[in-house]
């Protein structure tokens, strides 16, 4: 499946506009997959940006896999016009990942 942030893919066109597709994706930006950081940690400030990182990347992720399994559920073979938003709750340490675009059904120019 193609995912691209612009409103067209070179090389193609689109066929059919399917519609809005969202992935979204939200855990506590204190954990990774699952395991929560030792109180020790929480001091290394090296420690707490590559567990924010790979927190992060892991959110990201499953998002977009999100995203793409609701475009499939449309019959759409590329989602177009990507838009990423990262927003914290506040008055929590829990990260919220909303990734939207429109699910499109593509052929190639040839």
């Amino acid at each position: 499946m193609v995912l691209t942030t612009t409103n067209s893919i070179e090389g193609f066109r689109i066929i059919e506009y399917k519609g809005i597709v969202t992935g979204i994706s939200y855990n506590s930006s204190y954990s990774y997959k699952g395991t929560n950081r030792s109180f020790k940690d929480m001091f290394s400030v090296k420690k707490y940006y590559e567990a924010y990182e790979a927190g992060l990347q892991s959110l990201k992720e499953e998002a977009f896999q999100k995203l793409k399994d609701n475009a499939k559920a449309l019959n759409a073979n590329a989602v177009v016009g990507i838009n990423i938003d990262i927003e914290p709750l506040s008055n929590s340490s829990t990260l919220i990942i909303s990734i939207t675009g429109t699910a499109v059904s593509v052929a190639t120019d040839k």
